[in-house]
């Protein structure tokens, strides 16, 4: 028969195995609860992370539209600022355009005033004269030249203002465009969510950039930009009244003067007008009184021609009757008529040579008086022809350029002098 052989190995006890159940059993028991507790816990985590992370992203999605709000708002301003400032930009670049054109039209009264003095400096002998029409000029000259110096400071000084208005504007504008760029970035950024493509893990995003501000100066700095634009738009509207005044006080003294001008070069026509129909007057009469003594000579010497025949006669009678013969050459009345007569004769014949004298003396005073007074009338046509042409000229500060056809040669004024009257006729104007 054979026999059961026993694996050797070791035995343990009912005990044993009892109270290993038991230790599984409790150990299974154990592990469930540390599992559940950790399950809690995992559960109160999951709760507690899920309504911070909520409630961060609801936080920093307010900030952000508060942020998208706030660099909006200073947006809105900045282009209110903008816009205004290319308003100003534009009125003062017109009020400096219209103080170049007054500065420019200024060259006009300048070389008008100075063309008359150069014409009025070809008059000539005594209306060669500094009257009031050349003080007036004078005068005038200065307050263009005045004038055209504070023209062209104001023009400077616009220039200035226009170039602090465009780097105050180029400011502004590049802080608007960083905010438009602030804006897009930070709007992207509220749009993003958890299914947005191209979300992904960033190196050291929490670090702080280079060139970092802090808030106060975010705000420091666009308030800067838009004070500092206000306070030169501010400037430049003060600079654009005082132009506008300058010009409009510039053009008020220069119509003044320019009436003051006209109305002394009309004076002085009127004056030389007058003074020329005296002339004309003087050399009416001295012709007449000319012609009458010219008459008058002529009789004196007709006088003359018969008182010598006259004294021949009784010359020749005297000495005939000297040839009386013996005691009939007697000293008669009728010789002592003759004598007498002789004598008388001889004395008229002296006082009519005399008078003969001093009136071809007479007659020679009144032709060089007369060439004086046709000379003068020269003179006179010639000044009055002159202040005329100034007249004439001066009418392009009134009329436009391009519809005044000027009557004067102003390249050569001095060579349209009519010619000297002559010695014995009357002038012409």
């Amino acid at each position: 028969m054979t026999t059961l052989r026993v694996k050797p190995g070791q035995r343990f006890t009912l005990q044993d195995w009892h109270t290993n159940s038991h230790l599984i059993s409790a150990n299974a028991e154990c592990r469930r609860s540390a599992s559940h507790q950790v399950r809690q816990e995992a559960r109160a985590l999951r709760n507690e992370t899920n309504n911070q992370t909520k409630w961060d992203e609801h936080d920093n999605q307010t900030r952000l539209a508060e942020r998208i709000s706030s660099v909006n708002r200073w947006k809105e301003t900045l282009d209110k600022c903008l816009a205004d400032i290319d308003v100003e930009i534009d009125a003062l670049a017109k009020v400096k355009e219209a103080a170049e054109r007054a500065l420019q039209a200024k060259n006009l009264h300048l070389d008008v005033s100075i063309e008359c003095l150069t014409l009025r400096e070809s008059r000539r002998a005594i209306d060669v004269v500094r009257d009031y029409v050349e003080e007036e000029l004078h005068t005038e000259v200065k307050m263009i030249d005045k004038a055209k110096r504070v023209l062209q400071q104001r023009v400077n000084e616009a220039f200035k203002q226009l170039c602090l208005l465009k780097e105050a504007r180029q400011q502004l504008n590049r802080d608007h465009q960083h905010k438009v760029e602030a804006l897009e970035i930070d709007r992207m950024c509220l749009s993003l969510n958890v299914n947005s493509p191209n979300i992904s893990f960033k190196v050291n995003p929490t670090r702080v950039p280079d060139g970092s501000t802090a808030l106060h100066q975010w705000e420091q700095n666009s308030q800067c930009n838009k004070d500092r634009a206000e306070a030169e738009m501010k400037a430049s509207a003060g600079l654009r009244e005082a132009t506008a005044t300058a010009i409009a006080q510039i053009d008020n003294e220069l119509e003044a003067q320019r009436v003051a001008t006209e109305f002394a070069l009309r004076k002085r026509i009127k004056d030389l007008e007058r003074a020329y129909d005296e002339l004309k007057w003087q050399e009416q009469n001295t012709l007449e009184e000319i012609a009458e003594m010219e008459e008058d000579i002529r009789r004196l010497e007709e006088d003359l021609r018969g008182k010598i025949q006259d004294l021949k006669v009784a010359h020749t009678r005297l000495e005939t009757r000297m040839c009386r013969p013996s005691v009939e050459l007697c000293r008669d009345q009728a010789q002592y008529g003759l004598t007498h007569e002789v004598y008388q004769l001889e004395e008229t014949i002296r006082e009519l040579r005399q008078k003969l004298a001093e009136s071809q003396t007479a007659l020679d005073a009144l032709y060089r008086q007369l060439h004086r007074i046709q000379t003068d009338i020269g003179y006179k046509s010639s000044s009055l022809m002159l202040d005329n042409k100034c007249l004439d000229s001066r009418r392009k500060l009134v009329v436009p350029a391009k519809k005044f056809l000027p009557a004067v040669d102003t390249l050569n004024p001095t060579m349209n002098h009519p010619p000297f009257p002559p010695r014995s006729g009357q002038l012409e104007l």
